[in-house]
């Protein structure tokens, strides 16, 4: 049971709202970025200052992929942390958080600078051969590190409640916090070695040439486990908040801790079906991997399942017939509930588009197109990004000692309903003109007329509107998080949900983490180990860095 708590330890929240508030600042200019990145994509748009379009296509990713989502992530769980082991961090667990998060800023704001002027547009992905500055790999490793630190406090908290609460199962929001920090630092090893002995001694000069397959191999190892680090905050808010928020109670907490445990298992060994288009891989360990990648499918739809399942039940025990009678007993005015729920109705048809890009033959059509663009920005930039704005109606509140308006909840909701018609317009126009053809990871062009080429503006042209929208939506959430900061004081729940008495209890094989982390470890040896001798031991000559813009 999870004791009442009716404020945070002031130093507790000092941690939490930094990385929530520096995470939103990075979304800010993220968005700034996006937007005109899409204006310049729909020709309505020529840039000022001799500013470069893929200068903007690094920074908007860098900046909202990696740096909003993994501030928000750290803030979140240690929220959660705090709130579901006896109210307050340990003095520790609080000063690796700090640790954390000082050299992730630093590591930002070199990366930062580096890519405004001009000298690491080497896009998200930072692929070889592009080769930026030694200081943007540099910043990359402060901002890795960083993330471990604070992933180190999470894991010593938890290992001090273990210890001081014998035989006890540990609380569903902690379990699931140690599972997505253990998946994170895990996955991160694989973009440490990248960074740390090959792209670093290569911009430093130390090297000529760097092997592009095997630094491509070791950043899909780590770019697929990054989704479900996006993703997995937002199942424990769908899993734990949202019950609780609507009156109901989980379906089953066994249930979800075994999700996230397959999640852990089929999240990582699986990078491949992002290189299915690669030379120099065999396709017998691309096939296995897209099993791997198949197997996620499963928590999946588990997690489909229980949610709906909570949903449900709850509408049936307030009074809702018929089969779908429950709907009308869902808060649909209270932005906590709304803003997730939007999200996990996206995640329907961006779950089905992975299926696709994870599928060979249609990833064959589909790989170098807009299709994966408008994909990706219905996972991270929808379904997360929305249950992230909907944790934070709460969670800035909570730690404040402060409580929502009528006003705010409008706010909110109106905010929600502007993102989704943005991302409607762009992602869809993206989804849409990547079946036609049109590749991804390229400025405005018209390819001199090509009668192809001019049959896709219309759809660029959509893709800048949309953009526009999604931005206001930026600015509106903004404006928001700041009216969060200066709501009238009260008490905010931070809400946890209990699971139904009809639930069966969870084994206590689910925290045997050594079982867990060696299956995952042999599954990963069986995914990568021949394949990446295979690529190091028939290496190329290696390719020399290029600067293209």
């Amino acid at each position: 049971m999870i004791q009442n708590l009716k404020s945070f330890d002031r130093r507790d929240s000092a941690l939490v709202l930094a990385h929530i508030l520096f995470a939103f600042f990075a979304l800010f200019l993220g968005g700034i970025a996006g937007v005109m990145q899409g204006l310049v994509r729909g020709g309505m748009l020529a840039l000022p200052m001799g500013i470069g379009y893929y200068q903007l296509l690094t920074a908007h990713g860098v900046l909202m992929a990696l740096i909003f989502t993994t501030y928000f992530i750290i803030g979140f769980l240690y929220a959660g942390v705090a709130r579901t082991l006896g109210g307050r961090l340990l003095p520790i667990a609080r000063n690796l958080g700090w640790l954390g998060f000082g050299l992730m800023t630093l590591g930002t704001a070199i990366a930062t600078v580096e890519i405004l002027l001009n000298r690491a547009t080497v896009l998200y992905t930072f692929y070889a051969p592009l080769k930026a500055s030694p200081a943007f790999y540099i910043a990359l490793v402060f901002v890795v590190v960083g993330s471990w630190m604070s992933g180190f406090g999470i894991f010593i908290n938890y290992r001090y409640w273990k210890k001081t609460h014998r035989g006890e199962t540990t609380p569903i929001f902690t379990f699931m916090a140690v599972v997505t920090m253990l998946m994170w630092i895990i996955a991160t090893l694989g973009v440490a070695i990248e960074v740390l002995f090959q792209l670093i001694p290569w911009s430093l000069g130390w090297v000529d040439t760097v092997n592009v397959v095997l630094s491509r191999t070791l950043f899909w190892y780590f770019g697929h486990p990054l989704v479900y680090f996006w993703l997995l905050p937002a199942y424990m808010c769908w899993y734990v908040v949202i019950p609780k928020v609507i009156g109901g109670k989980m379906f089953s907490d066994a249930l979800a801790r075994l999700s996230f445990i397959m999640f852990l298992l089929f999240s990582i060994p699986v990078g491949f079906h992002h290189q299915l288009m690669e030379p120099g891989i065999s396709n017998v360990w691309k096939f296995v991997q897209v099993v791997l990648t198949f197997m996620v499918v499963i928590p999946s739809l588990m997690t489909a399942f229980s949610l709906f399942a909570s949903f449900e039940m709850h509408g049936r025990s307030v009074g809702a017939k018929g089969l779908f009678g429950w709907l009308k007993k869902l808060p649909w005015k209270d932005v906590r509930f709304f803003a997730p729920f939007m999200g996990m109705l996206i995640f329907i048809p961006a779950g089905a588009g992975g299926l696709i890009n994870a599928s060979h033959e249609l990833n064959a059509i589909v790989h170098n197109t807009l299709w994966v663009t408008g994909h990706f920005h219905l996972t991270v930039a929808t379904s997360v990004a929305l249950t992230f704005f909907g944790i934070t109606y709460w969670l800035i509140p909570a730690m404040l000692g402060r409580e929502m308006t009528p006003l705010m909840h409008r706010m909110g909701i109106i905010q929600t309903i502007v993102w989704m018609v943005g991302m409607f317009f762009m992602s869809g126009a993206m989804h849409t003109v990547g079946l036609l053809g049109s590749p991804r990871r390229t400025a405005f062009t018209t390819y001199q007329d090509s009668a192809d080429a001019v049959g896709w503006m219309p759809y660029h042209v959509a893709m800048a509107i949309g953009g526009t929208i999604l931005f206001i939506g930026v600015v509106m959430m903004i404006i928001n998080v700041v009216m969060l900061l200066s709501a009238p004081k009260g008490e905010t729940e931070f809400p946890i949900a209990e699971a139904s008495e009809a639930a069966e209890k969870s084994p206590a094989i689910f925290e045997r983490w050594g079982v867990w982390v060696g299956v995952l470890v042999v599954l990963i040896l069986v995914a990568y180990s021949v394949p990446v001798m295979d690529i190091i031991s028939n290496a190329s000559v290696g390719s020399k860095g290029f600067k293209t813009w």
